[in-house]
């Protein structure tokens, strides 16, 4: 396959602050007579630093990292948004790129004229964007307010249209920032398919997301970035587990909370979320398997005939989501050591993506047992989208704070 993108040690530098004059007389000094800005030099953020790496014809990247690891100034440097401070980037073909909400939008202008200003930027010509104009149009599904001014619009109409007008470039590069969370539930199963589609038909694409599952079911390789630096880079698999892995936690200390209750018989000093491998992360995906483990010291070492430990999981706003026991579930713990754990294992999450909180409560039996135990808001907990369903549709949390199951089908009623 043909190498369409070659990236040689790039590097971003950004300077924070107000410059002083003398950073001011070094740069001038620098540009005439060359050298490298230091990489410790006061007041200066690399937002990447000697990124390398080779794309192929027809590749689908997924490149990962968390916020502030370099993945938007990435795509805005290939996309030619911004230059780098240094290194250099070969390009094949013709870039079509949705980095930001309408970017390229004139507030004042209709969304009829914004399609033709948009593709205009994007290199397209006139006849080309008339001719996909009514696919264009369609596909955003703002028909209804194609003749109203744009500033007029939600944040949700914006992206459709500028994802439509994106999409629709045959563009032989398409670089997407993770901006189609804007979108409701249908629009974004229509954007990942048009995705695929585009991926389908030997085009190449580099996709910044945190849904593990989109990356997964779109893209064939994947590109970790850490601190402005490529850490990992190969198979979209092994660069999701690498990712997770990566952002793993040692668990949340609970034993010097001062806010807890009850007689300390045993005592909960810390709370882990492990990943179906064993890892603790603070990071899961909705429908993943985990487990909440509540590391305990038996301070009495006494044994307790019907011991019962719950988990409460609550929204950041309090809203309860799910409460689980062992007691409710029917299995007795047995006979206790003098330190152990209380696992609690959740073969599949069934909460959308949001911010949780997990509370905790160690007692004597179910209902009206003695309380040995208990810490508000012990730990949170991370959760991102996924396709919980496996219908290319990633449920949102405005639409409830759980994912249920269930088994639909059409039945013809006589009469």
């Amino acid at each position: 396959m043909a190498v369409v993108i070659r990236v040689e040690k790039i590097a971003k530098r950004y300077q924070l602050g107000q410059l002083s004059r003398k950073t001011f007389f070094a740069d001038w000094r620098r540009k005439l007579f060359g050298g490298d800005e230091p990489d410790d030099a006061p007041g200066v953020y690399w937002a990447l630093r000697d990124v390398s790496f080779d794309v192929e014809q027809g590749q689908v990247i997924g490149i990962l990292g968390r916020n502030g690891a370099g993945k938007s100034t990435l795509l805005k440097i290939l996309s030619s948004i911004t230059s780098p401070t240094r290194g250099s980037i070969k390009l094949k073909g013709r870039i079509a790129s949705l980095l930001e909400v309408g970017t390229g939008f004139h507030q004042e202008l209709s969304g009829r004229d914004n399609v033709f200003l948009n593709g205009a930027i994007l290199g397209m010509t006139r006849k080309e964007v008339e001719r996909k104009f009514d696919e264009i149009v369609a596909f955003s599904g703002v028909e209804q307010f194609l003749d109203t001014p744009v500033k007029r619009y939600s944040s949700g109409m914006r992206v459709r249209l500028a994802f439509a007008v994106a999409a629709h470039l045959e563009a032989e590069l398409l670089m997407i920032d993770e901006v189609l969370a804007v979108g409701d539930a249908s629009f974004q199963a229509k954007c990942l398919g048009k995705i695929g589609e585009v991926a389908g038909s030997g085009r190449t694409v580099l996709f910044v997301s945190h849904n593990a599952a989109t990356v997964e079911s779109l893209c064939n390789r994947g590109i970790v970035l850490q601190s402005g630096k490529v850490a990992f880079d190969g198979k979209q698999t092994d660069a999701l587990r690498f990712y997770s892995e990566a952002n793993s936690v040692n668990g949340s200390s609970v034993g010097d909370r001062r806010d807890r209750t009850g007689n300390g018989e045993i005592r909960i000093f810390k709370i882990e979320i492990r990943n179906s491998r064993g890892n603790p992360v603070c990071t899961v995906s909705s429908g993943s398997e985990l487990s909440v483990w509540l590391h305990f010291e038996n301070y009495a070492q006494r044994q307790f005939g019907s011991l019962n430990a719950r988990i409460n999981v609550r929204t950041q706003l309090g809203i309860p989501v799910f409460t689980q026991s062992n007691t409710v579930t029917g299995q007795p713990f047995g006979e206790l050591p003098k330190k152990g754990a209380f696992v609690c294992k959740i073969p599949r999450l069934p909460i959308p993506a949001a911010t949780y909180r997990i509370s905790f409560q160690i007692a004597t039996s179910y209902r009206h047992g003695d309380l040995i135990d208990a810490v508000e808001d012990a730990i949170e907990m991370e959760v991102e989208s996924a396709d919980y369903f496996g219908t290319g549709i990633v449920p949102a949390l405005a639409g409830g704070t759980s994912l249920v199951d269930a088994d639909w089908r059409m039945e013809r009623v006589d009469g």
